[in-house]
């Protein structure tokens, strides 16, 4: 059984503070550049407690956080509460997102309880940072993202509406250009209809797996009955308007172009799309397109090189993966092909290297992995389909976890909408 709870929350008092100056993204996405802006933009950013410039940036944070408090510019909502959250936003292709879940928190569960399951590795030394900061400061300052899955959208249905309809409790457009709606649910019958309506689901974490293993080791360390929960934002399965977008891999030491694609033939069909400097926004797009239909049917990728006037598609011919040496879930999917076919197995890579991100790159954004080609900053650039939820379901579900950046859930969820206190 998955126990969730509302939040006793403390937030942004916004007679004190306008929220766009004080919001921050996660921390583990914040540059230094990014950083101090985020500082200039306020006293009260909420990047001062997340990501402090302090020599001592624990100290710092939990005296910064004790002051807020005591300024009330960080105040208790009147009740327990769980917070309704729409994300407004428009794609690259175009296409409008409004993105739905909600901030609650959750009992913490081993992961041999497969009542919550990872689906990514993490590294060490985040949660060694967080765990530091979460022990300062006794609380709470971002959110684990859960995924969830109920085909009824009982949330999104009967409970929001009524809550929706009303003026928001925040209503603030981030840096992204992403905005966010935020509801407070406080009726007790609608908080547990989506306790009852979790209880006998298995969560999955989406993004924020430092964060979770970190709770998970506080709360062994602080027995206290609101230390054993972790603030999490929880999102449906079912609904269209979450989409997981890819993180493309980028190849940054020498390699011919040519010598590259008779690596690739070994694996791959190829298809060809040739461009010149008129048509080629039109190519990409047509190229881009036929990369998604082609993924649906049959393991695809897109390759982009540089100083060669193409695109190509590479569609992974029958028997090629009876060489990978993993299990049938996770040689389904189209980064454990290219990782162990033609990264590992042709280019050379080793596992430490590829962990590093030396002599290559992962990127988020489809843009910058077109653009480094074209600038001469890459030599190749291998271009993903959109991850599959179920694919991504298959592979927790069976207690594997998907190679390193394999999905990228955006929006993000913005820090400093709620903060849940653990004492």
């Amino acid at each position: 059984m998955v126990e969730v709870k509302p939040l006793d929350a403390l937030v942004y008092n916004q007679k004190k503070v306008d929220i766009k100056d004080v919001i921050a993204p996660p921390y583990d996405v914040i540059t230094n550049e990014e950083q101090q802006k985020l500082y200039k933009r306020s006293d009260y950013n909420i990047v001062r407690l997340i990501l402090s410039k302090a020599e001592d940036r624990y100290k710092d944070a939990k005296e910064s956080f004790e002051n807020w408090q005591k300024e009330n510019i960080l105040v208790k909502l009147p009740c327990p509460s769980i917070f309704y959250i729409v994300q407004k936003y428009t794609t690259e292709a175009g296409r409008k997102v409004e993105r739905k879940g909600f901030i609650a928190k959750n009992k913490i569960e081993e992961f041999s309880s497969k009542k919550i399951l990872p689906h990514e590795y993490t590294m060490g030394g985040p949660k060694e940072d967080r765990l530091k900061l979460t022990t300062a400061c006794k609380a709470n300052f971002s959110q684990i993202f859960m995924v969830y899955s109920d085909p009824s959208m009982t949330v999104e249905n009967e409970i929001a509406p009524k809550y929706t309809k009303n003026a928001p409790f925040i209503d603030v457009v981030d840096d992204k250009g992403v905005q966010n709606l935020v509801y407070i649910i406080d009726e007790p019958s609608d908080i547990e209809k989506i306790q009852a309506l979790l209880s006998d689901k298995t969560l999955l974490i989406a993004d924020g797996h430092h964060r979770y293993e970190t709770a998970l080791n506080y709360s062994k360390i602080n027995t206290a009955a609101e230390a054993q929960y972790v603030m999490s934002y929880f999102t449906n399965s079912e609904d269209d308007n979450l989409i997981i977008f890819p993180t493309h891999r980028i190849i940054t030491k020498f390699v011919e172009p040519y010598v590259l694609l008779e690596s690739v033939k070994k694996y791959y069909d190829l298809d060809e799309y040739v461009f010149n400097s008129s048509n080629k926004d039109e190519i990409k797009k047509k190229f881009l397109e036929e990369l998604e239909e082609s993924n649906k049917t049959r393991i695809s990728t897109g390759l982009y090189m540089k100083n060669v006037n193409k695109f190509y598609i590479l569609k992974l011919k029958d028997g090629a993966i009876d060489s990978i040496d993993a299990p049938e879930e996770l040689k389904k999917l189209d980064l454990t092909v290219l990782h162990e076919l033609i990264i590992t197995r042709e280019l050379g890579y080793t596992k430490d290297e590829q962990m590093s991100q030396t002599g290559i790159k992962y990127i988020k954004q489809e843009f910058e992995a077109f653009d480094m080609i074209d600038k001469g900053e890459a030599e190749a650039s291998f271009i993903m389909a959109y991850p599959r939820m179920q694919d991504v379901k298959d592979v927790s579900a069976a207690g594997y976890r998907m190679p390193q950046k394999s999905t990228y859930f955006y929006p993000k969820l913005l820090s400093g909408v709620a903060i849940n206190p653990l004492k």
